[in-house]
């Protein structure tokens, strides 16, 4: 890009040196007085440019270097991918998990990186993980994460002019490669030498396994041997992730008398349904406002009879007998371990106070931590913005917490500082018609590679 700012300013000031020396004499003044202004055209718009010319003086011919190798392999990058997303791989797939991980396996290998398949337990029902490690003792120590589980199944992979369409595509395989070729580039520049970097593809990120403190132990245990932690999940042309939100699921069960319906507010008191009801209005009125906390009751049930089975709810009951149990699943998001806490006592104590005839308990189950913003994350930011900025890309600004749901950085950065949505472009995550921008792959992987190659110094 500024190559080309750098040839249209010259142009332009040879057009005005051309323009000079070949007007003739007799030229109206009208035309004089054009060509006079011309100069100050010229020097407007090299000021309105200078600040990107800055800009690419700061690249350094190692850091050149990597940007020419990426824009040179380029077409690989989208063949990769279209391989890895033709292989379906759905979190319950545990083999199609398997096999887009051997394919990264022998790619990591292929860069010096010691890799292995880490198998969880028969009983878990899930795939496992792919953990490639180099050694080295130069600069901060990486962890960079990924995973290679989709959501859906089905479409494979179809390209219309600048976008690959495909299950995956964007969530995301695409953000793998964009790691995976990042690395590229710094090996076969020879930058990648002496530097320490973990690469964590996990095969659960869309459903994780429990216990977590097993699905997730090896990434915890790899970010006590890193110093910052990059994920590659969806990226975005200016924007970048500092923190994101956790979840955790709750359950409501309301037990009440039942009986006859002609005694309800009587001697049957007012039904496990009302309860509910007043309960999860409680919940709407007391909690709803605080930035980034967000409650939803996703499914509910009430009757004579509810079953809750495998996170399924059946019911059966009659219009004349007072409901006697109810049941609601729903789900708490929020930006720190303090605001969930603070969520789940005011609901207890929404919970405990019951109305006549009924009993209701809440329980809760952790799901993924919150990624809280802190200084650590904002400084990485700010190092990537830099980086995209000298590459004569876009500023890169932080995404609000709440604009993406909870992902497997949070993990870890409680212990290390990380940074996430360095992957690819797109859209239609979770749902069909999904798709990667390709024509920036080659941006979002220079992206990487150059911050990679800074931070690794």
């Amino acid at each position: 890009m500024n190559s080309v700012i750098s040839l249209v300013v010259l142009t332009m000031m040879l057009m005005l040196t051309a323009t000079a020396q070949t007007a003739p004499k007799e030229m109206t003044k009208r035309h004089s007085r054009r060509l006079c202004h011309m100069p100050m055209l010229v020097a407007f718009v090299f000021l309105l440019l200078c600040p990107l010319l800055i800009h690419a003086q700061k690249i350094l011919p190692d850091e050149q270097k990597l940007v020419d190798h990426i824009d040179a392999h380029a077409s690989e990058a989208i063949g990769l991918l279209e391989r890895v997303v033709n292989i379906e791989s759905p979190t319950e797939n545990l083999a199609g998990v398997r096999q887009v991980g051997a394919v990264f396996k022998r790619e990591f290998e292929s860069l010096g990186f010691t890799a292995r398949w880490i198998d969880m337990p028969v009983a878990m029902k899930r795939a496992g993980h792919l953990l490639a490690e180099k050694q080295g003792t130069k600069g901060k120590r990486l962890l960079l994460l990924g995973h290679i589980d989709t959501v859906l199944r089905g479409e494979k992979f179809r390209r219309q002019g600048n976008q690959g369409f495909g299950t995956g595509s964007s969530d995301m395989k695409a953000g793998d490669v964009v790691l995976l070729f990042a690395l590229k580039a710094l090996r076969e520049t020879g930058a990648l030498k002496d530097a320490q970097v973990i690469v964590m593809l996990t095969g659960d990120e869309e459903d994780s396994g429990d216990p977590v403190a097993l699905s997730r132990g090896d990434m915890v245990a790899a970010a006590r041997r890193s110093d910052l932690a990059l994920s590659f999940e969806n990226g975005g042309s200016n924007i970048a992730t500092v923190a994101r939100r956790g979840s955790s699921d709750w359950v409501l069960e309301v037990t009440a008398k039942t009986g006859h319906s002609s005694q309800i507010f009587k001697s049957m008191g007012s039904g496990a349904i009302f309860e509910a009801a007043r309960i999860l209005n409680q919940f709407y009125e007391t909690l709803r406002g605080p930035e980034y906390l967000t409650f939803n009751p996703s499914v509910i049930s009430g009757g004579t009879e509810v079953d809750l089975k495998d996170q399924n709810l059946t019911t059966a009951g009659k219009t004349n007998v007072v409901a006697a149990r109810a049941i609601v699943r729903g789900d708490l998001r929020f930006i720190s371990e303090e605001q969930k806490e603070t969520a789940r006592a005011k609901m207890r104590e929404i919970v405990a106070k019951s109305l006549p005839g009924t009993s209701a308990k809440i329980t809760f189950a952790d799901g993924i931590p919150a990624m809280s913003p802190s200084e650590g994350n904002m400084n990485l930011l700010k190092q990537l913005d830099a980086v995209s900025q000298d590459l004569g890309f876009e500023k890169i600004e932080p995404l609000g917490a709440g604009e993406r749901g909870a992902g497997d950085i949070a993990y870890v950065t409680h212990l290390i500082p990380g940074l996430d949505g360095l992957g690819a472009t797109g859209g239609g995550a979770h749902a069909r018609g999904e798709y990667a921008d390709l024509d920036t792959l080659p941006r979002q992987i220079k992206r990487a590679a150059v911050l990679i190659y800074r931070l690794t110094r």
